[in-house]
Order: C-alpha cells, then structure tokens, then sequence
C-alpha cells in the first residue's frame, strides 16, 4: 500500500496524473461556504458554553457511590441554583462535578450543607472552587489579544517572506478554520476552556505551515512564468498543490493519529470536559479543518488574486492563442493523413471530416474572441498551409496559393529562359 502511495505521488510531482484542484475552485468556495454559513448561525443561535474560567463561576467537587444525576440536580435545585452544569467525573460512578454561576459567600455556603444533607456527603468531602467574573473577562481578553497578535505577525510575516497576496490568502485560510472550529462547538456544546484557546492557537500554527509548504512550491514553479507562453499562473499553481498533495496528507495522518490517541484515552479515563479532553479535541478538529484549507482555499485563493493582475491576464490569452494554434497543427496534419489514405474514406485520429470543420470553426471563434479581429480566408489559408505536414494543395479548386505567382514555362523542351525581343541583357 505504500509503495502504491509512492508511486502516486511520484507521478503528481512529475505531472503525469493531476488533480485539477485550482480549476475547479468555485465547488470549493461552495461546499465552504455553506460549513461557514452554518457554523455562524449555530455560534448566533446556540452560542458557545465558556468554562468557569471565561464567564466565573463556582465548581463543587465531591464523590457520592450512590447517588444519580436527577438526584444531584434536584439537590442543586434545592439549595436555590438554577442552571447548574452536572456531571460525572474521571469517567467513574462516584465522582460528581457541579459547575454553577457566579454565587456570594452565603449562597455557596448554603448549597455546600444542602449537598451534603442531601446525597449524604462529608462537607469535609466536597471541594469549592470559585472564579470571580473580573477574572474570567480578563482571561477571554487575554485571549483575544493573542488571537489577534497572532494574525497581525503572520501577516506581516508572509508579506515580507513571500508576497502581499500570498499573505492575504493565507490569512482567508486561517479565519476559514477558526469559523469552521467555532462553529463545531457551537453545534456540538463542546465546553471552551483556557486549554482550548491554547489548542486553537496551535492549529491555526498548524494550518499555517502547511499552507507555507504549498506556496513556496508555488513560488518555485512560477518564477520566470512571466517571459513565455506555455502555461498560466493557476496551471502552474496547480501543479504545485498536485505537487505537495501526498507530503500534505501524510504529515495530517501522521499528527491525527497521536491527537486521535490522547483524544480517547482523555474520554474512555477522564470523564467528559476535561482539559486533556478539550486540548485534542480543538487539534483534532483543527488539524483536519488546517489540511482542507491548505488544499481547497488557500491556493485558490491566490490563484484567484494573481489572475486579477493584467500581467497575468495577458499570459493568460498568450498561452490560449498558443494552444489554439497547436491545436489547428494538430488538425492539418490528420487532414494530410486522411487525404494520404485515398479512396479509404477512413478518418484521420479518429477524427471524421465533420468533426474536424467543427473543431476547426469552434478554434477560429476562440482566437477571434482572443485577438478581436475577424480572420480572413486567405490567413486561415496560410496557417493551414505552413502547418507541419500539410500538403502543397497545386490546383485545388477555390483554395489560394500561398507566395508570388509562378510564371507557366514554355513548352518545347528547352531550359533555357526567353527574353522579349527588343530587350538586352543587362550586363
């Protein structure tokens, strides 16, 4: 298997199979488009469930072997707290965690003995942690400027590496993943804690260099693009993407498969919303968002934005003028070769003389639409006529003879050239 992996991606670097990714990019702004319209509408509608360490709060530990959630949140109830998170913890039967609003010293007080009355626990069992909410703001601040931190340094960073345009892809792919994570949890009411922050952070580092490794491919095999005429900018980057395809999807499978790892262990022994738990589950939902981007966005994306620039518009038409031209060489040679098989009626590679006119009047539109000017008989003639292999067609009927028009020699056998009489030679 991988030797058969290998082999393909030997033959995406040399261009023998390629996927036309940049091509077809208007699919993949599609099908990303509609993950971030959903994943806005469920951050607006559902909104995300910050820990106690964003929005403050109080978290009552304590372990009870035979007690079950109604009963626990029935004693909460109880103790006057509304809207209290319940659930097990460390993956057993006999550790609770109770995480609740803001509370004074007297309400939390008050819910401490009514647990303890309650379910039959030790007061000297159950453990108070209380977040203040100037803490929990400072936090999410905190937050928000590293976030922004981070995007301004990338930018600057990939202007100066690379290219302004480059850079602004790049940016488009990093908020695309950190709209399709926050949308995830949203949709999942997966808990956002510091540890998720510092995992977001991480992947956006991730997708990042993945994106890198594409683009410095593409800058390599579009140096000098400028000075001919054989392939456009999104061809070219095309074949860069085709080109780092395999290296791409290796480098996702080999970082999913330890994040997958601590992902289950974190769930199968820790219990739910743990911080082991929310640390590999932003990487796993990262890094899979990351090797998407760095794929189906960042370098369409780019390509989009260099084909804007006239330079690039004009290699555009000079490489589609060139392959019309190729293709109305092609097309003289099978006439030469249908025309070679006489009698035959056969067709010349495979193509049928009507075939061959229509191909012939689609690619005399195409160069019309390319240059702007109508092409006459005559030069439709003269192309047809230098293309190699076409024959020299003497006397066909209604087809004009390219060059000077030859004078008929005399008959009579002799070589020699005639002058008029009354005329001498010059010496």
């Amino acid at each position: 298997m991988m030797s058969a992996l290998g082999q393909i991606g030997g033959r995406l670097y040399r261009g023998e199979v390629s996927v036309d990714f940049v091509g077809r990019r208007r699919l993949w702004y599609a099908i990303s488009g509609l993950i971030l319209v959903i994943s806005i509408v469920a951050v607006l509608v559902r909104g995300l469930s910050f820990s106690v360490d964003f929005k403050g709060g109080a978290v009552f530990t304590f372990p009870s072997s035979s007690t079950s959630v109604s009963q626990v949140q029935s004693a909460v109830e109880s103790g006057g707290v509304s809207g209290a998170i319940v659930q097990q913890t460390h993956g057993q039967k006999n550790g609770w965690q109770i995480q609740t609003k803001s509370l004074t010293g007297a309400q939390t007080v008050t819910l401490e003995k009514t647990l303890s009355s309650k379910l039959g626990v030790n007061s000297n069992d159950i453990t108070v942690t209380t977040v203040g909410p100037s803490w929990g703001s400072q936090i999410s601040g905190k937050a928000l400027e590293a976030l922004i931190a981070f995007l301004i340094v990338i930018v600057i960073y990939l202007s100066i590496a690379f290219e302004l345009r480059m850079a602004i892809a790049a940016f488009v792919a990093l908020l695309h993943d950190l709209v399709i994570a926050t949308g995830i949890y949203a949709l999942a009411g997966f808990q956002v804690s510091p540890a998720t922050v510092i995992g977001l952070l991480t992947i956006l580092g991730y997708s990042l260099y993945d994106t890198v490794v594409v683009f410095d491919k593409v800058r390599e095999n579009t140096a000098g693009l400028l000075g001919g005429a054989r392939t456009t900018y999104s061809q070219a980057a095309n074949l860069a993407l085709n080109q780092t395809l395999v290296r791409s999807i290796n480098t996702s499978l080999i970082a999913l498969l330890p994040v997958t790892g601590i992902l289950v262990v974190s769930i199968a022994l820790l219990g739910a919303n743990n911080e082991l738990e929310e640390l590999a589950l932003v990487l796993f939902v990262g890094m899979l968002s990351g090797t998407y981007s760095s794929i189906f966005i960042a370098t369409p994306v780019l390509a989009d934005l260099k084909e804007r620039q006239p330079q690039y518009q004009a290699l555009a038409k000079r490489v589609a003028v060139r392959a019309s031209g190729g293709r109305a060489a092609k097309r003289a040679t099978a006439r030469a070769e249908a025309a070679g098989r006489g009698r035959s009626g056969g067709t010349a590679a495979g193509l049928s003389s009507a075939q061959l006119a229509e191909e012939e009047q689609d690619d005399v539109g195409f160069t019309d639409e390319i240059d702007g000017s109508d092409p006459t008989a005559d030069e439709l003639t003269t192309t047809a006529s230098r293309a190699p292999g076409a024959p020299a067609s003497r006397g066909a009927p209604g087809t004009a003879r390219p060059g000077p028009r030859q004078q008929p020699r005399r008959s009579g056998g002799s070589t020699s050239r005639h002058r008029p009489a009354g005329k001498k030679k010059r010496r």
